[in-house]
């Protein structure tokens, strides 16, 4: 076979996800392999999250594929340049590589100047499509859209492609070509249940500055409700997973959608325990009901802040009371709930952060996510602080975490209101449950509270 598909994700390499195991496979990567399939172009996928690169590149050089196109993100740039380099040797023939992900758009001659030949900017099926059988037939890439590539040590970037409008025309992912039994088993073994993923809309119409939007934009395309859950029904006849994370950016945006999807899902007999990501906004009672009803045990409610000022800086466009609602309310209909928090946005002050730990001693997740706030290269976050940046690292061997920009106090004293957060969130869930309190961890907890309290004010 000519073309090859790959990443550069190792969970052996992962000290954080190693904790955490729960692994998912490269969806996206698989959508384009299924949809060269459909073409009838022969592929293989080598999926690295169980392997290393020592075996990958033994996959590559048994197959000595033509063509090698390698899934980038913000988490993996940094070994994809390393795998880049390997590749471009005489040992591999010096296959071309394409490029594809959220992290290449805004980062193109830094790609191509690693090695790479040609990116696709945005979508994958159809560019990958066209650009293998161009370089196939040695034709003319300027006719390409979509890609960006260098010409006499020029960066040349062609005209957008449009984006599917039509998401049934998509076949399913090519899950076939990776070794699920892998997910599963790491899942079943660390959290006593299984794992797997559906993808049903692309794009965001929302504005929050702090997210990417490089590959689908801002935009709402959805699959069909029906084929939603024949996909889902598959999965349960195949591969028999506990649970389903739908990796939608805003699963109930659509009351008319979501209706319809609980139709098919129990008319298919399709229900599987699933969990997805939501706006306060987009919630309500029935909409509730109907998630239950068809098999939703968790939801993660996006609020980022539980300060209103901060929420506003971010154009999320949400009431942080209602963000607080809709978790209680959720709560009390025996749905588990996430939320995300950020600390160390611009313009964030201390009072902001207490803010947040009253919002989550109040609204209650079951569960939440907290990050120190970092700018993506081409978010209007990124925009507005490059001016201000102050650690610019090295590209090819950092990432955007590592960019840091002129804040209200040092980084670190966010590091340590992280803590501060965390512990003072975790200190009021124990101190107000009224049975089986464990004194000895309210105690650790408080005094672990104290002292990020403490260094917050030194490094203030």
């Amino acid at each position: 076979m000519s073309i090859l598909f790959t990443h550069a994700y190792y969970l052996s390499d992962d000290p954080k996800e190693q904790k955490i195991m729960k692994p998912y496979p490269p969806l996206g990567l698989l959508y384009v392999s299924a949809y060269l399939l459909s073409k009838n172009i022969s592929n293989d996928v080598f999926d690295s999250t169980f392997y290393s690169q020592s075996a990958q590149l033994d996959f590559i050089l048994e197959k000595k594929p033509k063509v090698i196109s390698i899934y980038t993100n913000l988490m993996t740039k940094i070994e994809v340049v390393k795998l880049i380099k390997k590749l471009k040797t005489a040992t591999y023939n010096f296959p071309k590589i394409i490029l594809g992900g959220p992290d290449v758009t805004f980062n193109l001659e830094n790609y191509l100047r690693t090695g790479a030949d040609f990116l696709i900017i945005g979508e994958g099926e159809e560019t990958t499509h066209e650009l293998y059988n161009t370089i196939m037939a040695n034709g003319d890439f300027s006719s390409v859209t979509g890609i960006a590539y260098l010409e006499n040590d020029v960066v040349i970037k062609t005209s957008e492609r449009t984006k599917f409008k039509e998401l049934d025309e998509l076949p399913l992912p090519n899950r076939d070509a990776i070794p699920n039994e892998k997910y599963l088993e790491t899942w079943k073994n660390n959290h006593g249940e299984s794992s797997m993923t559906i993808s049903t809309q692309r794009g965001c119409p929302y504005t929050c500055k702090w997210c990417s939007t490089a590959v689908y934009g801002q935009s709402y395309r959805r699959r069909p409700p029906h084929l939603v859950a024949q996909e889902m029904k598959m999965l349960k006849n195949k591969y028999n997973p506990d649970a389903i994370w739908f990796v939608d950016d805003v699963f109930t945006i659509s009351h008319k959608w979501l209706t319809a999807f609980h139709e098919e899902v129990v008319k298919q007999n399709a229900q599987i325990r699933f969990e997805c990501i939501t706006r306060a906004e987009r919630l309500n009672e029935e909409i509730l009901r109907l998630l239950k009803e068809a098999g939703c045990f968790r939801i993660w409610i996006g609020a980022e802040s539980g300060s209103q000022k901060i929420i506003d800086a971010m154009d999320r466009r949400v009431d942080v009371n209602h963000v607080k609602k809709m978790i209680q309310d959720t709560n009390s209909l025996g749905i588990e709930t996430g939320t995300f928090i950020m600390v160390g946005y611009p313009g964030e002050k201390e009072t902001d952060i207490t803010e947040t730990i009253q919002y989550l001693k109040e609204a209650n997740p079951t569960h939440y996510t907290i990050t120190i706030a970092y700018p993506i290269k081409g978010t209007s976050l990124y925009n507005e602080i490059e001016n201000n940046i102050t650690v610019r690292p090295d590209w090819e061997t950092s990432t955007d975490r590592e960019i840091d920009f002129k804040r209200n106090y040092t980084r670190k004293y966010y590091d340590y209101a992280v803590s501060k957060v965390v512990n003072e969130v975790e200190f009021h869930r124990e101190w107000i449950k009224s049975q089986n309190r464990d004194l000895l961890k309210i105690l650790k907890l408080k005094t672990k509270s104290i002292l990020a309290s403490s260094l917050m004010k030194i490094y203030k």
